[in-house]
């Protein structure tokens, strides 16, 4: 099976470093035109240069602040006064962490703005352009939290679940028009976030880095964590033709940690 998304206008949040980036890579790859969209211009730039051909698919970037959401509102209005897109990648960096007895209402306010209200704008921004073209794809990366929350997560187990039910509501209402919105219930994958949550694990617990990697490794069937080039494998093939009958989905890619069915 050969993908190919030469034409397409990707949007793809978070994308300057992690799973983000690979997802906009391996769109590139693909042939779609990517606009990076994270908050540390150097690194944007920086990345922008990486992208396979972009000389010839023009790849640009956006600088936002996730965490602020009036200011994030302010920029990306502005974006869509003047662009469109065909692929929208909906991806943050995460709330902090801290079990349900540490976090305070304001703590899921901003959780909610940072996970919630960016997703859902946008999202509102890109579908009306999805609609006039008849044919459009939204993926959200969300987390396997939404279906096994952990304890040390709370605010990503509590506000991601809004988004994935959301998704699945607004899924139903543009299918008619080939627009397909999907989550990807992302797993333990060699990034900088997964870093900093075994760093925390490893601090409460007592123990070393290299045991609490070795402890979560042994949680996982495979054994392993993943790399994020299979996470953007995944990416891509929604963003295609090939997946067009596939929509309101929660897609784990997890090495099979997950244990319910």
């Amino acid at each position: 099976m050969l993908i190919s998304l030469k034409n397409k206008k990707a949007l793809v949040g978070g994308s300057t470093q992690g799973l983000g980036k690979a997802v906009a890579m391996q769109l590139a790859q693909s042939g779609a035109t990517v606009t990076l969209m994270a908050r540390n211009k150097a690194k944007l730039q920086k990345i922008r240069s990486e992208l396979p051909t972009p000389e010839a698919q023009n790849h640009q970037y956006l600088e936002v602040d996730f965490s602020d959401f009036t200011a994030f509102k302010n920029i990306i209005e502005s974006y869509f006064e003047h662009h469109a897109v065909d692929i929208l990648v909906n991806n943050t960096n995460g709330p902090s962490m801290g079990t349900a007895l540490e976090k305070e209402p304001e703590d899921y306010q901003a959780a909610f703005d940072l996970l919630f209200q960016t997703v859902c704008h946008t999202s509102l921004l890109a579908i009306p352009n999805m609609q006039k073209q008849n044919w459009g794809r939204i993926i959200n990366m969300s987390s396997i939290t939404v279906t096994e929350p952990l304890p040390h997560l709370v605010l990503s187990n509590s506000i991601r679940s809004a988004v994935a039910s959301w998704a699945k509501t607004m899924a139903t209402q543009v299918a008619f028009k080939n627009i397909t919105i999907n989550n990807i219930l992302t797993g333990y994958f060699e990034t900088e976030r997964l870093l900093g949550v075994m760093t925390h694990q490893a601090t409460i617990n007592g123990g070393t880095l290299a045991e609490a990697k070795s402890y979560m490794e042994s949680t996982i069937p495979m054994k392993r964590l993943g790399s994020v080039e299979e996470y953007g494998y995944l990416a891509t093939f929604l963003a295609s033709d090939q997946a067009a009958y596939i929509t309101g989905a929660s897609i784990p890619i997890d090495g099979g940690f997950l244990k319910c069915v």
